[in-house]
């Protein structure tokens, strides 16, 4: 889908004290750009960013930081940002997933999530899924031993592949999943919805849900 361009966008994002702008400059020490030393937890694809103020909210004693690619998108989350009370624990990337590793050192990360990410459909992009093989090794490169993967979706081809390509790491491990998160209590307990989860679950449409941790050497062995 192509996003429309909007007039403007890049002004006040540059403008946006919770947008870091050199994010290389910060690899190995992202600590340094909050005024408290907190876990980084990351939202990869963060849209317009429903989800990821709901979590800093609701942890403070998290440290937050939203990816997303497109500048019109970010735009919209920058505009709930309350000038006057701007949110300690949150800022902005706008970037190329694919570029994690550039960005974030070896443990720097605790958490991150994937919440309705791009499907990419057809096979020939199956590499450019955020659950593929090959974001699956990124994710290894900047989250700490214990970090987790996160990933919610209303497409169940995509979370079917995302269950697949992980049953294969030999890194990775989903530790809980479920076909129908706001019927499963255990995984729905505290779950803060996206602005896509709210439209796709009112329409009927169940959410699937996984999360993946590193698989423990002594199960490896």
């Amino acid at each position: 889908m192509r996003l429309r361009n909007i007039p403007g966008a890049g002004d006040v994002i540059d403008a946006c004290p919770c947008v870091i702008h050199d994010p290389k400059a910060l690899r190995g020490r992202w600590a340094a750009c909050f005024e408290q030393e907190h876990p980084i937890h990351i939202e990869v694809g963060m849209g317009k960013g429903q989800f990821l103020f709901g979590q800093a909210k609701a942890n403070p004693e998290i440290n937050y930081i939203g990816i997303e690619r497109y500048t019109s998108v970010l735009l919209r989350a920058i505009q709930k940002i309350d000038e006057d009370h701007p949110p300690k624990n949150i800022r902005f990337i706008c970037m190329d997933a694919a570029d994690l590793i550039d960005i974030f050192a070896q443990n720097e990360v605790s958490r991150i999530y994937l919440n309705f990410s791009d499907p990419w459909p057809k096979d020939r992009h199956a590499r450019r899924r955020l659950t593929s093989a090959d974001f699956l090794t990124r994710y290894d490169q900047i989250l700490n031993p214990d970090g987790t993967i996160e990933f919610k979706t209303d497409n169940r081809h995509l979370f079917d592949f995302s269950l697949e390509e992980i049953s294969v790491s030999p890194v990775w491990e989903v530790t809980q999943y479920t076909f129908d998160l706001h019927h499963t209590p255990e995984m729905c307990a505290g779950n803060i919805m996206t602005e896509y989860e709210e439209k796709f679950s009112s329409l009927g449409n169940p959410i699937c849900k996984l999360v993946a941790s590193r698989i423990k050497k002594n199960d490896a062995a």
